[in-house]
């Protein structure tokens, strides 16, 4: 079975930064496109950026310029840097694969206070 393990979230004011790791297991993580996702508080789940295999990235309009998504194939683990971090970035985030999704993990919480 497929399984995310998400981390690196925490507390941060406006204008700071995080770096969020996803560790994939029970999957060849090299064959998969690798996405992150973000549940803002009683909001739908919904897409933040993606990689393809070959390390292709593509941002959502409303954090391109500010996350960079990234992978390392030989560590089995997806990032996600997110600098200038604002309020509206407050969100669990979770990482899967695309297109077809496994069963969510825990995911990361991410706090922004302004």
């Amino acid at each position: 079975q497929v399984q995310f393990m998400e981390s690196g979230g925490g507390l941060v004011q406006t204008g700071g930064s995080l770096r969020l790791s996803c560790v994939v297991s029970g999957a060849t993580f090299s064959l998969n496109d690798i996405g992150w996702y973000r549940q803002p508080p009683g909001k739908r789940r919904e897409w933040v950026a993606r990689i393809s295999q070959g390390g292709s990235p593509l941002h959502d309009v409303s954090v391109k310029g500010r996350f960079t998504i990234s992978r390392d194939n030989a560590k089995n683990t997806a990032y996600l840097q997110m600098n200038r971090l604002k309020p509206e970035d407050t969100a669990v985030y979770y990482c899967n694969t695309i297109p077809n999704h496994q069963p969510w993990g825990q995911g990361t919480r991410v706090t922004v206070t302004s």
